[in-house]
């Protein structure tokens, strides 16, 4: 990606102690180009109002509400704007799916869960053993995938749900969602993906995943803060979801509660925008597509420069499948030996580079790798606005810090 790309952000020209910030704590959150930023301030200057009134700034908002909708289930293939559902993040919008489905099982019912997983997509349906359901957890491997012969032994005829991310935000594992399908459909179980990780990465077709619920957050590719719902058409209306009855019945507003952020949401139509401009297609879907296609084929070889020059340096274990090896997000993962996470953190820190430290939400993986006792690891993550520049000179900080510099 060009220079042009990096001046879209703001936040990049930042310098700190006299070093350009390197941001390369992605994961847990991107940085916003101008466009995102244009689109919140002007709804702020513009239209600031509540929804469904009969007045131009409530008329406006409206239209930038089913606007959004319309970017979200491009950008997912959903089969309507109908499908598509907001919130206040991932966490938020699955615990209420628990709840609401927690009204509808038996106990003896099971869901099905996995060790890879962010705590967001294990904590909400662990609840459902408060109603007498069993929650069983798919193992992970020392490789760092999951134990498809497992999946396979527990999800059966008892099975409700299936849960489980595409991706890995520590590990970058990319799992086998269509294996999980197949399992699930067999069950006549319902396949829950958590998306928050693979989403800023690679493009989603729900369709072609015939998932019937997938989740992701807008901050995690260049939006605000944001968490998005779809749920398979019809569905959502069969749910019995927590809702006002002088809110809005029937899908997609079934499940939202309260009065949304619209200059957020204003945003996330803005970011989803801005993706689509790197491709070409007939429509914003197939444009996302393409635009997947080329930042992913960047992304990947920024991030094998890292994972190659970590690999080089003497002290450092890497976590995680080999590039070359295999379909992964450009998330990065290691430890120093003898540091902990954190103080090679701080150390980074001081020198301009943003890497985060600890289990990152994923502390299952983490206590089954046996890593909770060390901290954790060190994480980093490639996005666009990432160069091999930047690469280069975090791995000379990371060797500075190793030799005591």
């Amino acid at each position: 990606m060009n220079e042009n790309i990096r001046k879209q952000f703001p936040s990049l020209g930042r310098v700190h102690k006299g070093n350009p910030l390197v941001y390369f704590d992605g994961p847990a959150g991107t940085q916003v180009p101008n466009q995102v930023i244009t689109a919140m301030s002007d709804y702020y200057r513009r239209c600031n109002a509540n929804t469904h009134g009969q007045f131009i700034t409530s008329l406006e908002t409206d239209d930038i509400m089913h606007w959004t909708r319309e970017q979200c289930a491009a950008l997912l293939n959903a089969e309507s704007p109908e499908c598509i559902s907001f919130g206040a993040n991932m966490t938020s919008l699955t615990y209420k799916l628990s709840r609401a489905i927690s009204r509808i099982l038996e106990p003896g019912d099971e869901v099905v869960i996995t060790q890879l997983d962010h705590e967001a997509n294990r904590g909400p349906w662990l609840t459902l053993e408060h109603h007498g359901v069993t929650v069983k957890e798919i193992k992970l491997l020392s490789n760092g995938h999951l134990d498809y012969q497992d999946a396979a032994d527990k999800i059966t005829e008892k099975t409700r749900l299936v849960a489980a991310g595409f991706a890995s935000n520590i590990l970058g594992t990319v799992n086998d969602i269509a294996e999980l399908r197949k399992l699930s459909k067999a069950s006549g179980a319902w396949l829950l993906i958590d998306a928050v990780h693979y989403a800023p990465h690679f493009s989603i077709d729900v369709q072609n995943l015939d998932c019937d619920f997938l989740l992701c957050s807008a901050y995690k590719f260049y939006g605000p803060h944001v968490g998005i719902l779809y749920t398979k058409k019809g569905l959502l209306d069969t749910l019995p979801t927590d809702h006002l009855r002088t809110a809005d019945q029937k899908a997609p507003g079934r499940i939202e509660t309260g009065t949304l952020n619209h200059a957020a949401l204003a945003g996330v139509g803005a970011c989803i925008d801005y993706i689509s401009a790197f491709g070409e297609g007939k429509n914003t879907h197939d444009k996302l597509t393409d635009a997947y296609r080329i930042i992913g084929e960047y992304e990947r070889i920024i991030a094998t420069e890292l994972w190659s020059g970590l690999g080089q340096i003497k002290g450092v274990t890497r976590y995680g499948t080999d590039f070359e090896i295999a379909h992964r997000c450009p998330t990065i993962v290691f430890a120093v030996n003898g540091h902990t996470p954190a103080e090679l953190c701080k150390y980074l820190g001081e020198r301009g580079i943003c890497a985060w430290d600890g289990h990152f939400y994923a502390i299952r993986t983490t206590e089954v790798l046996g890593l909770e006792s060390q901290g954790g690891l060190t994480r980093m993550g490639i996005v666009l606005y990432n160069t091999k520049e930047e690469v280069h000179y975090t791995l000379n900080v990371i060797s500075d810090f190793i030799q005591g510099k």
